[in-house]
């Protein structure tokens, strides 16, 4: 009986340790597009060309995200 509730509050842990880490992975490309874009305007580069130098960076944050949440909702979905 021990082992179980461990199981299910070691589950708990990682539920939400994933779920931090894909709110701060959003966090963290939100504020990369945002500084990206800022800097851009300051050095006078337009929007389209300074998306498209992060496009690469963005796409990987992108798939690194969809990762998580896939994992995430294989976790809830096993419990």
């Amino acid at each position: 009986m021990s082992e179980i509730s461990e199981l299910t509050s070691l589950e708990q842990a990682t539920l939400q340790e994933l779920a931090e880490t894909i709110a701060e992975l959003e966090q963290y490309r939100e504020r990369l597009e945002n500084d990206t874009l800022l800097m851009a305007q300051r050095a006078k580069i337009s929007k389209s060309q300074a998306l498209a130098s992060l496009k690469p960076q963005l796409d990987r944050i992108d798939a690194q995200l969809e990762a998580l949440r896939q994992q995430h909702v294989t976790l809830v979905e096993g419990q």
